[in-house]
């Protein structure tokens, strides 16, 4: 018997202390997606496979890689791995691959040698975005809110080794930066060696090249080659930051400044205080709590306030914004599902509730929620994973489209 084994590769920023606050260390570890959800959360499910304070991500993932042969096409992912099955008493082949990439959003960025959401194509999974006169014209913000052609790994390396080549120019720092911020592509596992051939004079620079050069292919992020994984779409999104940090945190803030400046705090917080809890299937929210720290509310007080929005302030803001809130709550219930019994009806309801997210509330954070046809699918299988392995509460590669702050 062959089995597929679909991996899941989760890489983050750790602490590396008891004692202290923080000790960063990056570390990497692996889960078998085959499993039952429930046998995911258990501890010794989840294989370790590296850590260190020291090297870059992306060399501790180049490490990973060759480890499973996932880039190198030998041994494991090509020739199988034998096993033997104690349950049908046989013995067996197992094919590692790489199913999706998990953690969040800047560290996805990284992985896939996107320069962040400072630069005029800020989306990692397709190519939204433009010039900065493009996006203030009435066109160009329509189009913010549209995913673009979707970006291919082979793509990206591409841009990256046009990036060497332009290292022989003169000017070379100032046009990389240029082109860094233009296409979006910053690759950080090559960057280190770009800017130090970048810095030197051309003379030594042409010199330097020659051997350089041969070997830029081994300085390139792994991940853009690994079989059997589009880096660009498998990375799924982090929806607590996108999401509930994102998101529900600004309308928030918007909405308590509109109430502040209407003199109706108090009454919101009477009206909060008032609604029954018990649907919630969460600790209750303390209105008084969330009224004074207003600023420093976590992710699981905007998961409930979300939810309630709707019913406390019906009668005390504008119907855009009670419509907001009211988008927002079907979004974050639907998001946050566990079990799905009908796919297709739970796809047109989640895609028809993005959609009505965006017309209703037209400001940058929603950005990140243009939805596709493959990423929603993707989501609908990769849907309720466990949350604390992985350090986020339920991936929605949904909302992998273009990601603005």
């Amino acid at each position: 018997m062959v089995y597929l084994v679909p991996l899941i590769i989760f890489m983050d920023d750790v602490s590396g202390n008891v004692s202290k606050q923080w000790n960063k260390h990056h570390a990497i570890y692996m889960s078998n997606a085959s499993l039952p959800h429930e046998m995911l959360e258990k501890k010794f499910c989840v294989r370790f496979v590296m850590s260190s304070p020291h090297a870059a991500p992306m060399e501790l993932m180049h490490v990973m890689s060759e480890s499973i042969d996932l880039s190198m096409s030998s041994n494991a992912a090509e020739s199988g791995i034998i096993a033997w099955d104690c349950k049908f008493d046989e013995e067996v082949m197992l094919i590692p691959s790489g199913l999706f990439v998990a953690r969040d959003n800047p560290m996805q960025a990284e992985e896939c040698s996107h320069a962040g959401l400072n630069c005029n194509y800020f989306c990692r999974t397709c190519h939204v975005g433009g010039m900065k006169e493009y996006k203030e014209s009435e066109v160009g913000y329509n189009s913010i809110f549209v995913e673009g052609s979707l970006q291919t790994p082979e793509e990206t390396t591409s841009q990256v080794c046009q990036q060497f080549e332009t290292v022989l120019c003169s000017g070379a720092a100032g046009k990389i930066a240029a082109a860094t911020m233009s296409t979006g592509v910053c690759d950080s596992l090559s960057s280190s060696l770009i800017n130090t051939l970048s810095a030197l004079a051309e003379s030594e620079v042409h010199a330097k090249l020659e051997n350089e050069l041969e070997t830029c292919h081994d300085a390139i992020n792994p991940l853009l080659g690994m079989n059997r994984l589009n880096i660009h779409l498998d990375t799924l999104t982090e929806i607590l930051h996108t999401v509930l940090l994102g998101v529900v945190k600004y309308f928030w803030g918007q909405t308590v400044f509109l109430l502040e400046k209407a003199k109706l705090l108090a009454v919101f917080q009477t009206c909060l205080a008032l609604l029954e809890m018990d649907g919630l299937n969460a600790p209750s929210l303390n209105a008084d709590y969330i009224c004074h720290y207003k600023g420093g509310l976590i992710g699981k007080h905007f998961k409930s306030l979300a939810q309630v929005m709707p019913f406390a302030i019906y009668d005390l803001v504008l119907k855009s914004i009670l419509d907001g809130w009211t988008a927002i709550g079907e979004l974050v219930v639907l998001i946050w599902h566990t079990k799905i019994d009908d796919t297709e009806s739970y796809l047109a309801a989640l895609s028809r509730t993005i959609s009505n997210f965006l017309n209703n509330n037209g400001f940058k954070e929603a950005c990140r929620l243009s939805p596709t046809s493959k990423t929603i699918l993707n989501m609908a299988n990769c849907l309720g994973f466990p949350t604390k392995i992985l350090q986020i509460q339920v991936w929605c590669d949904s909302l992998a489209g273009a990601s603005l702050a």
